[in-house]
Order: structure tokens, then sequence, then C-alpha cells
């Protein structure tokens, strides 16, 4: 993940030796570390809801951080699949995801680690089930490439709680790209730019988007596990770098009900080594893909309901997906499981031959589990040879088209009818059934609360 020197570092199949004596190794993280002078390491994985859990590791613990000697309390770490009574998760690093942040503290890296349990991968640590996608995938001869579309708020929280937009100039009904919001934000979006590039990530564009207070900030797209590595790493990084100027970067899909929601928008594509499996001659479809991409594609679309509960994995989620308008004029969040060309109303965006667009997915998305339920409905469309039919044209959707959830209830309810997305997470459907368990809870935590909006609605109504 970053291109300043290091020592050349072995693949991750020759990585996979925690507690293997030092003298066993070709390079340790020890040595990574020091060649880039860090002192610390932030020892980071994922639960279930995206939350970045870590542990502060001086370089002088690095080998026995190597060695699988730091331990979590998985049951308080969060969602991912651990009780009080369990054995430790073992934070395991993968050494090719080792990341200087400097611009967040001198001597300072990230790794991202793979938890394990009783010396095994834990099959409901999201990057783990990503890996287990990819190697299926990997079965087959493919390999998944991906982008990712990083949107976020940039605000500021209120004694009362409410919150308001961190450059108070920022208040038009229609900001998008608007030169001046971007220059008022320069010293925040240069350094965020200067800290990707700085990676090797590739930082192309830094926009204004559709939202008041809300932007967006690209990297290049890479092979399918080190872009949802970057994800996460440039979550963090927004958010530290944030803080630091007295802001709060926010991911929530939908902190203020009259603006556009904040999507996280994945590019798709297929490989097999370094042909890429999406082009092909379409006839009269139009848009350049092969059977291939066109089955995948299929498969996407029949699992969308249940896949929701993955790409919008939140209650605030279905407010975006839900409005029917902004202040800008358009929501930018799809509600039917379309597909076409170069048209953002689609659930599935297909700007070229190379590549498809899933626009149904949102900030507060896990970019592991997204990632791997998606291309786990795609791969069931291949194998069952999935037609979806012709290409809809521009904002219309054809009369098969699912209806997306209308509450994360809803997404609950479309995963446990289907045994495809439900056994997506490392092929178990009991590791399905326990996060559609956690989503429910969640919906009804939120739905037993009395909202402002019922005492307005029902106070006196009666």
């Amino acid at each position: 993940m970053t291109s300043v020197a290091t020592p050349e570092v072995p693949s991750p199949s020759a990585l996979s030796n925690a507690g293997l004596p030092a003298e066993a190794r070709q390079i340790s993280l020890a040595d990574i570390a020091k060649a880039h002078d860090v002192r610390f390491l932030l020892a980071t994985f994922v639960d279930m809801t995206g939350k970045p859990c870590a542990k502060l590791v001086p370089v002088e613990a690095a080998d026995e951080l190597e060695a699988g000697a730091m331990g979590f309390a998985g049951y308080a770490a969060g969602l991912i699949g651990q009780k009080p009574q369990d054995s430790d998760l073992i934070a395991v690093p993968d050494l090719t995801s080792f990341t200087p942040v400097p611009f967040i503290k001198e001597g300072l890296a990230i790794i991202h680690c793979d938890p394990h349990v009783d010396g095994t991968p834990w099959p409901f640590a999201p990057r783990v089930i990503l890996k287990n996608t990819l190697a299926r995938l990997a079965e087959q001869g493919m390999q998944a490439k991906v982008g990712a579309e990083v949107e976020y708020f940039l605000v500021n929280k209120n004694p009362d709680g409410s919150l308001t937009t961190a450059d108070a100039r920022d208040d038009s009904p229609h900001p998008c790209y608007d030169a001046r919001g971007v220059t008022r934000m320069y010293d925040h979006l240069t350094s965020i730019s200067e800290a990707m590039n700085g990676l090797g990530w590739g930082n192309y564009a830094n926009d204004h988007e559709d939202a008041a207070g809300q932007f967006e900030q690209n990297f290049n797209y890479a092979d399918a596990l080190t872009t949802a590595d970057r994800v996460v790493t440039l979550r963090y990084i927004l958010n530290i770098l944030a803080e630091q100027r007295g802001m709060t970067a926010t991911f929530m899909p939908k902190p203020f009900t009259d603006r556009t929601g904040t999507g996280l928008h994945f590019h798709l594509s297929l490989w097999s080594g370094a042909e890429a499996l999406f082009p092909g001659d379409d006839g009269e479809r139009g848009l350049g893909l092969s059977e291939l991409a066109y089955s995948f594609i299929g498969g996407i679309l029949n699992h969308a309901p249940a896949l929701q509960a993955f790409l919008a994995p939140t209650v605030n989620s279905y407010k975006r997906s839900g409005a029917t308008t902004s202040s800008s004029g358009a929501t930018w969040s799809p509600r039917r499981a379309s597909f076409g060309g170069n048209d953002r109303t689609h659930m599935i965006r297909v700007p070229d031959d190379k590549r498809i667009e899933l626009r149904s997915g949102d900030g507060s998305a896990n970019p592991y589990l997204a990632i791997a339920t998606a291309v786990e409905a795609g791969l069931d469309g291949v194998a069952s040879g999935t037609d979806p039919g012709s290409p809809s044209g521009p904002g219309e959707a054809g009369p098969e088209a699912h209806f997306l959830p209308a509450t994360l209830l809803h997404a609950v309810e479309a995963l446990r009818r289907d045994p495809v997305i439900l056994a997506s997470l490392s092929g178990d459907q009991q590791i399905g059934r326990y996060y559609a368990d956690a989503k429910e809870e969640e919906f009804l935590s939120w739905h037993n609360q009395v909202s402002d909006w019922e005492i307005r609605t029902y106070l006196t109504s009666i």
C-alpha cells in the first residue's frame, strides 16, 4: 500500500507465518518498520460495522505482533461473532499492507491484520471474509479489481447535538464542483491528497460533492483487498486530520434531511492475469460487454435486495435511499435494481466496457463485506448463466427490476430469504444469520426510541 522505499517483501502466502521463529522468515515487520523510521504500529482490523480496532504497538514489540502474541477480547471489540467467554482474537499482521502515516503522527504506521482464533483465521472477521471470497474467485482463474469513491461530510456538532456545515459559507443548494468551496477547504483537501499520493495511491481528483459540506477524494483502483484496506485507512486519515482542524468527517449516509446523502460507489472488474474479462462483443445490447460480464451483472441484480443489508447497513442508510429529492434536485441513490449505460440513476452503471459501477452502497458500508458479497452475487450469476436482459434506458427500470428495500428491516428480511447471500460470509449461513440478527436488533433499537417527529405528529392529533 505504500510507494516509499521498502525492503523486498515476500508474497502474501509467504507471510502467513505467525508463530515461526524470526530466522524462518524472509523479512520481518520490525525490519520494514525500521526502514521507514517507524516507532509505533497501529495493528488494525475492523468489526462487521466497519469500526477500526487497533493496538498501538512499539516497534520493539513488532516481532511479538508478527508471532501472534497480540490478543484482543473479541466481544469487547464489537460485532465480530464472539462471546465474552471466547478465546482471544489474535491480530496477525499482513506485511504487504504496511502503511506509514507520518502526516498523522511522526513515526506511526498502520498495518492491517487478519484476526485468528486458536490458530485459525476467524471467519466472522471482515478482512478474512473478503480473502475467502477472493480465494474462491482465484480457484476459477479470476481476480477482482476494485475502485472506490469515498464521499463524506465535514461538519461541526453544536451543543444541542445538531449538525452544521464546517464551512459556514458553504450553504448553497447547488454547491457541486463549486471552486470557491473547494478553495476554502484547500488546506484540508490538499493534506489528504498529499497523504494519498505519498502512499502511492494515485489521488487524481478532489471534488465538492452535491450537498453543502460534502466532498469526495478519489484514488486509483487496485486489487480488491488493497482497495478495501485503503478505504478503511482513508476513513481513519480523514477522521484524524479533520479533527486536527476542529471538524468532524462523517460517513453517515444521511446527516441532513434536505441534502444529498453520502455514497460509497464501487467500480468492479474481473481479470484473468493481465486479461480484462468484461470487454466483449455484445451485439445489440450496445455496452461492449462479454457474456461473463452480463452474467455477473445479472447475479448482482438478482440478489440486490439481500445485498443492501451490506451495501446500506444502517437505519440511516434508508433515509438516503428512500429520499425522493434533495435541495439540489436529485438524490443520486437508486431505488430499483436496474442497469444501463453511462447513467447515474441505475444501481449498476456501465461507464465503459472494462468495469461496472455499483451505486447502491453508502458511506456506512464495510468495504470488505460490501465487496465480498457483491462478488459472491456476481459469481452466482456467472455460475448459473444469468441473463439480465437488455440495459434500461436513461432514468428507466424494467418491470422485472427489484425494488430495493425500504428500511434496514426489509433488507434483513431479504437477506434471510436469500441462501446465496446468507452463505456469502466465509461460506457459512450461520455467519449470515448472526449478522442479520444484529442488524434486526439495530433496527428495533432505533424503532423503540420516541422521536421528535412522533411528538409533533401524534401529541395532539387525537
